[in-house]
């Protein structure tokens, strides 16, 4: 971050996949069919003056005994490896390198040589999008850590409080619950600031009678949760702030309907606009008269993103996987409409601007019809979400 002072280490999601190996600066490599090594890892070698500063590292007996693979060498190998190894074809992402100082001194020379290379992300992803039982698990106790988040941060809202203790509660209760982390840095956005997407500033006061919206979850060993829920900090919703949270509940009701084998992202996104098109007509934010077309170019106005993404390891998981491809069993994904009116947008009736609303769950196809929501436990109904802002 500044000297002396790193960053977190944060795992390369397609290699934790393939190998389970937390460790920075190491490597995989994988052969074709026909070597008689198909796996070969390579780990940073044991050096006790580096421990005492940053840890106990596995070398290379640990990393054999963690992972199962036979042969491992110490990464400053990696290059005299490669040399031995002559293929046709070389499976690298060579144009962004997750590691760029293994890749300079080691890969590169390799790729010199002339071989034919192909990306190895559209192969990893395609893998990671379909989710086994054992990873199922995990993102349902991610999902069940942010819900408990979620109802003790609800729980200790009130008139007039700091954005920052929200997070700080949410944080804590995550962490409390069992989380490693939070999986990214959440938007706690009270009152018209929730109209802004991407707000992570959280530093200011929810005034008595505002909403906040927060856009949270955590890492539970290495799977993500991803949820949203906005309520009043006060505890009830008024008249005005209730007809718009419905509104969205309402739509984002109907695409959680459409998350089953078959549909896509994308079909589930065009149906949620048609939606929120009907919505704002209801609101009387969009005219009566208004045409289709200037009912979804109105939608698009108000709701500016997607209704959702894929998500396993990483939030927004797999971005190699086209949102146009059917969904299938074993996919995870989010679902979350909203609606953001700005406080300056003379255009709609005036009890509904600097108000902003977002529900987003997280959701795994299944075979059957119904999709198992993951966020389930999280306070979602008006009922629900007042009741949960009063306990104590």
């Amino acid at each position: 971050m500044t000297n002396d002072i790193p960053y977190p280490f944060h795992q390369n999601q397609d290699f934790l996949y393939l190998t389970g190996i937390l460790e920075p600066d190491s490597a995989l490599v994988l052969c074709g069919t026909g070597r008689p090594d198909q796996a070969i890892l390579f780990v940073p070698r044991r050096d006790p003056a580096r421990e005492l500063w940053d840890g106990p590292r596995s070398g290379k007996d640990g990393a054999a005994a963690l992972t199962g693979v036979e042969r491992v060498h110490c990464t400053e190998e990696l290059g005299l490896v490669l040399k031995s190894l002559k293929g046709s074809t070389v499976w690298y992402d060579g144009s962004k390198p997750c590691h760029p100082g293994l890749h300079q001194t080691h890969v590169r020379p390799l790729l010199e040589g002339g071989p034919i290379v192909r990306s190895l992300r559209p192969l990893t992803h395609s893998l990671r999008a379909l989710k086994s039982p054992p990873e199922v698990a995990l993102m349902k106790e991610a999902g069940r850590i942010t819900a408990q988040a979620f109802k003790k941060t609800m729980s200790m809202s009130q008139g007039d409080i700091d954005e920052a203790l929200l997070y700080a509660k949410f944080d804590f209760e995550c962490r409390a619950h069992g989380a490693n982390f939070l999986a990214y840095p959440p938007v706690v956005a009270g009152g018209n600031r929730a109209n802004t997407l991407h707000y992570i500033n959280n530093n200011q006061i929810v005034k008595n009678g505002e909403m906040v919206l927060l856009d949270g979850g955590c890492e539970y060993f290495c799977y993500v949760s991803d949820i949203t829920r906005t309520w009043p900090v006060n505890g009830k919703f008024s008249p005005a702030q209730a007809e718009l949270y419905e509104g969205v509940l309402e739509v984002q009701k109907a695409c959680l309907s459409l998350c089953s084998p078959g549909f896509s992202l994308d079909h589930i996104y065009s149906t949620m606009l048609a939606l929120l098109g009907c919505q704002l007509k209801q609101l009387g934010i969009v005219k009566g008269s208004t045409s289709d077309a200037d009912t979804l170019k109105a939608a698009r106005r108000y709701c500016p993103h997607h209704v959702g993404h894929y998500l396993g390891m990483d939030v927004h998981d797999t971005p190699e996987l086209s949102r146009s491809q059917p969904l299938q069993p074993g996919m995870a994904i989010t679902i979350e409409p909203g609606l953001y009116i700005c406080e300056d947008d003379d255009q709609v009736p005036e009890r509904f601007r600097g108000l902003g609303v977002r529900i987003e769950d997280d959701v795994v196809i299944q075979d059957e019809i119904n999709p198992l929501i993951l966020s389930s436990d999280t306070p979602k109904t008006i009922a629900d979400v007042e009741r949960a802002c009063a306990q104590s």
